[in-house]
């Protein structure tokens, strides 16, 4: 919630807060909140509401994927879009707290916008039927090449009715990055091995990385050793991680808690994949 005002000289200091899409509403904070005009707080209850009406939303799109339709629920979209700005305000402002590359990181530009581009697609649905966060960095100094438009790996949380995630690592990187995480990979698979091994990772994720992307190759690259211990990992494409969230777990009031912990425990492995582009340089971005 947007807190527009604070009223001093009370035990409970009494704030008015602005969720958007809804009119304002004054509440007392308990002892110990803290409280700034123009910040975003968390409400305990609100997040359970927010998503269901999130996924109630998606589910309609999903089966009325027209302008007709959508023209229609404009508001209705409108309103969980900016929910979902909200939310993921509190969510970059609880990654930059471990991870402060992402200073600076805001909600535009991790959020992608519902329209979908068709112009050389046979699936002509106008929209997406889901909304997706993805807190990245990118080359330091542009601020273009951050969050959804960056080749690093981040903090992705997808919400779509029966498909929600949250997934780390780097997606669809360029041939040149492809080859580079191979041989940070086969070099330093200690590093990979101790990750893997923590208690904080098997909490969440698999021992390797995903194959959802694909199946990968079937053998080893050329240039590579085939006798390589972790032989499996070189024949990836893509080196991501994920999570499946259910439903019930994204409309739960303790949900942005939870995610946190997930993006805290995919953290190392971010940050392994990401030092790639400080041994080898700059990889195109998607600009």
């Amino acid at each position: 919630m947007l807190v527009q005002w604070i009223e001093r000289g009370s035990p409970k200091a009494q704030i008015r807060v602005r969720f958007p899409g809804e009119s304002p509403k004054e509440i007392k904070l308990k002892s110990g909140f803290l409280a700034l005009k123009g910040t975003i707080i968390s409400i305990p209850g609100r997040v359970t509401t927010v998503m269901k009406e999130t996924l109630e939303f998606l589910a309609e799109l999903a089966v009325n994927n027209n302008k007709e339709w959508f023209d229609a629920n404009r508001a209705r979209y409108q309103a969980c879009r900016d929910r979902f700005v909200a939310f993921s305000t509190e969510y970059i402002a609880r990654l930059t707290k471990f991870d402060p590359t992402l200073e600076g990181l805001q909600p535009k530009d991790c959020i992608w916008r519902i329209n979908r581009d068709i112009r050389f697609s046979a699936d002509k649905r106008p929209y997406k039927e889901w909304f997706g966060c993805f807190p990245a960095t990118g080359v330091p100094g542009q601020p273009k090449t951050w969050g959804k438009k960056s080749m690093r790996g981040g903090y992705y949380v997808h919400i779509q009715p029966g498909q929600c995630m949250f997934a780390g690592g780097i997606w669809d990187p360029s041939k040149e990055l492809l080859k580079a995480l191979r041989t940070e990979i086969e070099a330093n698979y200690e590093e990979v091995e101790a990750i893997m091994g923590s208690k904080s990772w098997k909490k969440y994720f698999a021992q390797d990385f995903d194959s959802y992307w694909g199946t990968g190759l079937k053998k080893v690259p050329a240039g590579f050793d085939p006798e390589f211990v972790h032989a499996e990992w070189l024949k990836h494409k893509m080196y991501t991680f994920s999570v499946p969230l259910s439903d019930e777990e994204v409309i739960s009031p303790d949900f942005i808690d939870k995610i946190t912990d997930i993006a805290k425990a995919a953290k190392p492995m971010n940050d392994f994949l990401n030092y790639t582009f400080e041994e080898y340089g700059e990889f195109p971005s998607r600009c």
